[in-house]
């Protein structure tokens, strides 16, 4: 048995620009984990499958689901130890495939099909090692500030000074890390980032990504990120969409422009000259511009 906190309920009332209604599935190990379930629900359309990182959760999505939803079911995710997932305390818990196992169960439990991938930072270090495995479930990529996590190479100062800041705060203010590092942010909309995590207990999660990213070849998750980006590169047959948010300290531009490189047949990215880590602050333009790329707008 899975300890666990839950963060409670009236934590998530009035957010700004969040108006969806949770839905919950108690996956196999026990933890319930949260997700947005809007839009369509016609069996032709597709699925937008929307993945956060750390240390967000689906309110990052909020500004790209209403555009998406005239157009298809969105489906947006909390992983655990985020959002209003179930956080396990112990933060051993936490693994690359503790992760990744989860989505998958998420995508086979609602049956998904005709995916859209949309994700950034973790939830393309996960996401996109998933195709592979399940290539007719997945038919676009919308794909911002993120990496093959392969072990192969580091991703640079950014991403080990990062690493290092976590490390350093085990009772990282979530709110105070989004206000200082996304100003187009409103006081309300910092704060509600930080909702999921009342104290230290809540953020087993969010301490623990960085230190799972693949630093060798032998590295938990690295065969997974290696497999993904082989298959995105050599039969790879969607469509793609790519959107880089310049001003990122640690997934920075170069980084982008080499997961271009490994994706068949990517277009040249939409570059966002203001936009930092979190891509989808600025996602009604990505959005728009991803829809009329592949035909949907």
């Amino acid at each position: 048995m899975i300890e666990f906190v839950r963060a409670p309920d009236e934590r998530f009332d009035n957010l700004p620009g969040y108006p969806f209604a949770p839905r919950y599935l108690v996956q196999k190990n026990g933890l319930r984990m949260h997700y947005l379930d809007e839009g369509l629900r016609d069996p032709a359309a597709p699925v937008f499958l929307c993945l956060h990182g750390q240390p967000s959760w689906s309110y990052l999505y909020r500004k790209m689901i209403p555009l998406f939803a005239p157009h298809g079911r969105v489906i947006a995710p909390d992983l655990f130890g985020f959002g209003r997932s179930d956080k396990p305390v112990q933060d051993d818990v936490y693994t690359f495939e503790f992760h990744r196992s989860s989505l998958i169960e998420l995508i086979d439990t609602l049956d998904l099909t005709n995916i859209t991938l949309v994700c950034q930072d973790w939830g393309g270090l996960l996401g996109m090692t998933i195709p592979y495995q399940m290539p007719r479930r997945f038919a676009r990529l919308i794909v911002m500030n993120t990496a093959f996590p392969t072990g192969e190479k580091s991703l640079g100062a950014g991403f080990e000074n990062w690493k290092a800041f976590v490390r350093s705060q085990p009772d990282l203010n979530v709110s105070a890390l989004f206000r200082r590092g996304t100003p187009v942010l409103s006081e309300a909309e910092a704060d509600a980032y930080g909702a999921p995590f009342p104290d230290i207990r809540y953020k087993a999660g969010v301490r623990r990504f960085p230190e799972l990213m693949p630093v060798a070849p032998d590295s938990p998750g690295a065969d997974h990120g290696r497999a993904g980006r082989d298959w995105y590169r050599d039969h790879w047959a969607g469509q793609t969409f790519m959107a880089i948010g310049a001003a990122d300290p640690v997934l920075v531009p170069e980084i982008m422009h080499a997961l271009r490189a490994d994706i068949r047949n990517c277009p040249e990215p939409m570059v966002l000259k203001e936009a930092g880590h979190f891509v989808q602050e600025w996602g009604e333009p990505v959005a728009k511009a991803a829809l009329k790329a592949f035909g949907l707008s």
